[in-house]
Protein backbone atom coordinates (compact mmCIF):
# COMPACT_ATOMS: atom_id res chain seq x y z
CA UNK A 1 0.00 0.00 0.00
CA UNK A 2 1.32 3.43 -0.94
CA UNK A 3 -0.80 5.45 1.48
CA UNK A 4 0.40 6.72 4.85
CA UNK A 5 -1.62 5.41 7.80
CA UNK A 6 -2.04 7.42 10.99
CA UNK A 7 -3.31 6.46 14.43
CA UNK A 8 -4.39 8.99 17.02
CA UNK A 9 -4.44 6.96 20.20
CA UNK A 10 -2.82 3.63 20.95
CA UNK A 11 -4.82 1.84 23.60
CA UNK A 12 -5.54 -1.89 23.52
CA UNK A 13 -7.52 -1.77 20.26
CA UNK A 14 -5.24 0.69 18.51
CA UNK A 15 -2.16 -1.29 19.49
CA UNK A 16 -3.72 -4.54 18.27
CA UNK A 17 -4.50 -2.95 14.90
CA UNK A 18 -1.07 -1.35 14.54
CA UNK A 19 0.70 -4.61 15.35
CA UNK A 20 -1.58 -6.52 12.99
CA UNK A 21 -0.91 -4.09 10.13
CA UNK A 22 2.85 -4.06 10.70
CA UNK A 23 3.11 -7.85 11.11
CA UNK A 24 1.31 -8.22 7.78
CA UNK A 25 3.82 -5.80 6.21
CA UNK A 26 1.00 -3.87 4.61
CA UNK A 27 3.07 -0.73 5.13
CA UNK A 28 6.59 -0.05 6.33
CA UNK A 29 7.68 2.09 9.26
CA UNK A 30 7.85 5.37 7.34
CA UNK A 31 4.21 4.91 6.27
CA UNK A 32 2.88 4.64 9.82
CA UNK A 33 2.52 7.67 12.12
CA UNK A 34 1.20 7.22 15.65
CA UNK A 35 0.36 9.68 18.41
CA UNK A 36 -0.69 9.02 21.97
CA UNK A 37 -1.51 11.08 25.04
CA UNK A 38 1.49 9.39 26.70
CA UNK A 39 4.06 9.08 23.87
CA UNK A 40 6.57 7.35 26.13
CA UNK A 41 4.27 4.32 26.13
CA UNK A 42 4.83 4.00 22.38
CA UNK A 43 8.59 3.71 22.53
CA UNK A 44 8.90 -0.07 22.82
CA UNK A 45 6.31 -0.66 20.08
CA UNK A 46 7.92 2.00 17.91
CA UNK A 47 11.33 0.40 18.30
CA UNK A 48 9.91 -2.97 17.23
CA UNK A 49 8.18 -1.71 14.08
CA UNK A 50 10.17 1.48 13.43
CA UNK A 51 7.14 3.73 12.88
CA UNK A 52 7.03 7.47 13.51
CA UNK A 53 5.95 8.65 16.95
CA UNK A 54 4.41 12.09 16.59
CA UNK A 55 1.74 14.43 17.93
CA UNK A 56 -1.87 14.67 16.74
CA UNK A 57 -1.09 17.64 14.48
CA UNK A 58 1.65 15.74 12.64
CA UNK A 59 -0.61 12.73 12.14
CA UNK A 60 -3.34 15.00 10.75
CA UNK A 61 -1.00 16.81 8.35
CA UNK A 62 0.75 13.77 6.91
CA UNK A 63 -1.54 10.71 7.07
CA UNK A 64 -3.87 9.78 4.22
CA UNK A 65 -6.01 7.47 6.35
CA UNK A 66 -6.38 8.31 10.04
CA UNK A 67 -7.78 5.98 12.68
CA UNK A 68 -9.19 7.61 15.80
CA UNK A 69 -8.36 5.02 18.45
CA UNK A 70 -9.41 7.04 21.49
CA UNK A 71 -12.35 6.93 23.88
CA UNK A 72 -15.66 8.16 22.40
CA UNK A 73 -15.87 11.17 24.72
CA UNK A 74 -12.59 12.51 23.28
CA UNK A 75 -13.69 12.45 19.63
CA UNK A 76 -15.22 15.93 19.47
CA UNK A 77 -12.22 17.56 21.14
CA UNK A 78 -9.61 15.84 18.98
CA UNK A 79 -11.49 16.30 15.71
CA UNK A 80 -11.96 19.99 16.49
CA UNK A 81 -8.18 20.27 16.98
CA UNK A 82 -7.20 18.53 13.75
CA UNK A 83 -10.01 19.12 11.23
CA UNK A 84 -8.37 22.18 9.66
CA UNK A 85 -5.01 20.39 9.30
CA UNK A 86 -6.22 17.32 7.41
CA UNK A 87 -5.04 16.61 3.88
CA UNK A 88 -7.57 17.44 1.20
CA UNK A 89 -8.32 13.78 0.39
CA UNK A 90 -7.91 12.42 3.93
CA UNK A 91 -10.18 9.70 5.28
CA UNK A 92 -11.02 9.65 8.99
CA UNK A 93 -11.96 6.28 10.48
CA UNK A 94 -13.89 5.90 13.73
CA UNK A 95 -13.47 2.65 15.66
CA UNK A 96 -15.48 3.77 18.71
CA UNK A 97 -18.80 2.42 19.88
CA UNK A 98 -21.51 5.06 19.85
CA UNK A 99 -19.90 7.31 17.20
CA UNK A 100 -22.02 7.29 14.04
CA UNK A 101 -21.20 8.41 10.51
CA UNK A 102 -23.46 11.41 11.05
CA UNK A 103 -21.59 12.24 14.26
CA UNK A 104 -18.33 12.17 12.31
CA UNK A 105 -19.73 14.33 9.51
CA UNK A 106 -20.97 16.87 12.06
CA UNK A 107 -17.68 16.92 13.98
CA UNK A 108 -15.54 17.30 10.86
CA UNK A 109 -17.95 19.81 9.28
CA UNK A 110 -17.59 17.90 6.02
CA UNK A 111 -13.87 18.63 5.72
CA UNK A 112 -12.94 15.00 5.04
CA UNK A 113 -14.50 11.68 4.17
CA UNK A 114 -15.45 9.44 7.08
CA UNK A 115 -15.70 5.72 7.78
CA UNK A 116 -17.16 3.88 10.75
CA UNK A 117 -15.69 0.53 11.74
CA UNK A 118 -15.77 -1.94 14.60
CA UNK A 119 -12.72 -4.22 14.82
CA UNK A 120 -11.82 -6.49 17.73
CA UNK A 121 -8.65 -7.27 19.66
CA UNK A 122 -7.81 -10.61 17.95
CA UNK A 123 -6.38 -8.28 15.29
CA UNK A 124 -3.23 -8.64 17.39
CA UNK A 125 -2.86 -12.24 16.19
CA UNK A 126 -4.19 -11.57 12.67
CA UNK A 127 -7.59 -13.07 13.49
CA UNK A 128 -9.60 -9.89 13.87
CA UNK A 129 -13.23 -9.51 12.80
CA UNK A 130 -14.14 -6.04 11.57
CA UNK A 131 -17.37 -4.47 10.32
CA UNK A 132 -17.09 -1.39 8.11
CA UNK A 133 -19.61 1.29 7.07
CA UNK A 134 -18.72 3.87 4.43
CA UNK A 135 -19.83 7.42 3.84
CA UNK A 136 -21.77 7.38 0.57
CA UNK A 137 -19.28 9.45 -1.45
CA UNK A 138 -16.25 7.25 -0.76
CA UNK A 139 -15.29 5.76 -4.10
CA UNK A 140 -14.52 2.14 -4.90
CA UNK A 141 -10.75 2.58 -4.80
CA UNK A 142 -10.88 4.16 -1.36
CA UNK A 143 -13.23 1.44 -0.10
CA UNK A 144 -10.77 -1.18 -1.31
CA UNK A 145 -7.91 0.57 0.49
CA UNK A 146 -9.82 0.67 3.78
CA UNK A 147 -10.88 -2.97 3.51
CA UNK A 148 -7.31 -3.98 2.66
CA UNK A 149 -6.16 -2.43 5.94
CA UNK A 150 -8.75 -4.29 8.00
CA UNK A 151 -8.15 -7.55 6.12
CA UNK A 152 -4.43 -7.32 6.83
CA UNK A 153 -5.18 -8.43 10.39
CA UNK A 154 -8.21 -10.67 9.94
CA UNK A 155 -11.59 -10.67 8.22
CA UNK A 156 -13.73 -7.66 7.30
CA UNK A 157 -17.27 -7.23 6.05
CA UNK A 158 -19.10 -4.18 4.76
CA UNK A 159 -22.44 -3.76 6.54
CA UNK A 160 -25.30 -1.30 6.73
CA UNK A 161 -24.80 1.09 9.61
CA UNK A 162 -28.10 0.03 11.21
CA UNK A 163 -26.46 -3.35 11.93
CA UNK A 164 -23.47 -1.89 13.76
CA UNK A 165 -25.23 -2.24 17.10
CA UNK A 166 -25.44 -5.99 16.49
CA UNK A 167 -21.78 -6.16 15.47
CA UNK A 168 -20.63 -4.44 18.64
CA UNK A 169 -22.33 -7.13 20.72
CA UNK A 170 -21.57 -10.00 18.35
CA UNK A 171 -17.87 -9.55 17.54
CA UNK A 172 -16.63 -6.26 18.99
CA UNK A 173 -17.16 -7.24 22.63
CA UNK A 174 -17.44 -11.01 22.30
CA UNK A 175 -13.73 -11.84 22.71
CA UNK A 176 -14.29 -10.94 26.37
CA UNK A 177 -17.14 -13.46 26.58
CA UNK A 178 -14.95 -16.15 25.03
CA UNK A 179 -12.06 -15.34 27.36
CA UNK A 180 -14.42 -15.80 30.29
CA UNK A 181 -15.54 -19.13 28.87
CA UNK A 182 -11.95 -20.30 28.41
CA UNK A 183 -11.07 -19.17 31.92
CA UNK A 184 -14.04 -21.08 33.33
CA UNK A 185 -13.06 -24.20 31.37
CA UNK A 186 -9.52 -23.79 32.66
CA UNK A 187 -10.76 -23.58 36.24
CA UNK A 188 -12.80 -26.73 35.66
CA UNK A 189 -9.70 -28.49 34.36
CA UNK A 190 -7.76 -27.45 37.46
CA UNK A 191 -10.54 -28.83 39.67
CA UNK A 192 -10.14 -32.12 37.81
CA UNK A 193 -6.39 -32.20 38.44
CA UNK A 194 -4.93 -30.54 35.33
CA UNK A 195 -2.11 -28.01 35.90
CA UNK A 196 -3.46 -24.52 35.18
CA UNK A 197 -1.18 -23.68 32.24
CA UNK A 198 -2.02 -26.96 30.53
CA UNK A 199 -5.70 -26.56 31.34
CA UNK A 200 -5.85 -23.15 29.61
CA UNK A 201 -3.96 -24.58 26.63
CA UNK A 202 -6.41 -27.46 26.21
CA UNK A 203 -9.41 -25.12 26.62
CA UNK A 204 -8.13 -22.47 24.20
CA UNK A 205 -7.18 -24.97 21.53
CA UNK A 206 -10.58 -26.66 21.83
CA UNK A 207 -12.33 -23.30 21.30
CA UNK A 208 -10.06 -22.47 18.36
CA UNK A 209 -10.71 -25.83 16.74
CA UNK A 210 -14.46 -25.62 17.28
CA UNK A 211 -14.58 -22.14 15.73
CA UNK A 212 -12.64 -23.34 12.69
CA UNK A 213 -15.10 -26.21 12.25
CA UNK A 214 -18.00 -23.74 12.12
CA UNK A 215 -16.21 -21.56 9.56
CA UNK A 216 -14.73 -24.27 7.37
CA UNK A 217 -17.54 -26.84 7.30
CA UNK A 218 -20.31 -24.20 7.15
CA UNK A 219 -22.46 -26.66 9.09
CA UNK A 220 -25.02 -25.40 11.58
CA UNK A 221 -23.48 -25.18 15.08
CA UNK A 222 -26.24 -27.47 16.38
CA UNK A 223 -25.23 -30.15 13.88
CA UNK A 224 -21.62 -29.92 15.00
CA UNK A 225 -22.72 -30.10 18.63
CA UNK A 226 -24.77 -33.21 17.92
CA UNK A 227 -21.75 -34.88 16.32
CA UNK A 228 -19.96 -34.72 19.69
CA UNK A 229 -22.92 -35.92 21.74
CA UNK A 230 -23.07 -39.72 21.76
CA UNK A 231 -26.22 -41.36 23.18
CA UNK A 232 -25.94 -41.72 26.96
CA UNK A 233 -22.42 -40.30 26.72
CA UNK A 234 -20.37 -37.83 28.73
CA UNK A 235 -20.82 -34.82 26.43
CA UNK A 236 -24.63 -34.85 26.42
CA UNK A 237 -24.52 -34.85 30.24
CA UNK A 238 -22.38 -31.71 30.13
CA UNK A 239 -24.58 -30.07 27.47
CA UNK A 240 -27.69 -30.80 29.55
CA UNK A 241 -26.10 -29.13 32.57
CA UNK A 242 -25.18 -26.05 30.51
CA UNK A 243 -28.80 -25.86 29.35
CA UNK A 244 -30.01 -26.22 32.94
CA UNK A 245 -27.73 -23.36 34.07
CA UNK A 246 -28.83 -21.12 31.20
CA UNK A 247 -25.65 -20.78 29.15
CA UNK A 248 -27.41 -19.79 25.93
CA UNK A 249 -29.85 -17.39 27.54
CA UNK A 250 -27.03 -15.78 29.53
CA UNK A 251 -25.03 -15.17 26.34
CA UNK A 252 -28.05 -13.77 24.48
CA UNK A 253 -28.96 -11.50 27.40
CA UNK A 254 -25.35 -10.29 27.66
CA UNK A 255 -25.42 -9.33 23.98
CA UNK A 256 -28.66 -7.40 24.49
CA UNK A 257 -27.14 -5.52 27.44
CA UNK A 258 -24.11 -4.67 25.29
CA UNK A 259 -26.31 -3.44 22.44
CA UNK A 260 -28.48 -1.43 24.83
CA UNK A 261 -25.40 0.31 26.22
CA UNK A 262 -24.33 1.24 22.70
CA UNK A 263 -27.83 2.54 21.98
CA UNK A 264 -27.70 4.78 25.06
CA UNK A 265 -24.32 6.10 23.95
CA UNK A 266 -25.86 7.00 20.58
CA UNK A 267 -28.63 8.90 22.37
CA UNK A 268 -26.17 11.15 24.18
Amino acid sequence: MEKTIGFIGCGNMGRAMIEGIMKAKLVYGDQMIVSNAHPEKLQELGNTYDFYIADNETVARHADIIFLAVKPHLYAKIIDEIKDMLKEDAILVSIAAGITLQDMRDMTQGKCRVVRAMPNTPALVSEGMSAVCFQADIDEEQRTEILTIFESFGKARVIEERLMESVIALSGSSPAYVFQFIEAMGDGGVMLGMPRKESYFFAAQAVLGAAKMVLETEMHPAQLKDMVCSPAGTTIEAVAKLEEKGLRSAVIEAMHVCADKNRRMNEK
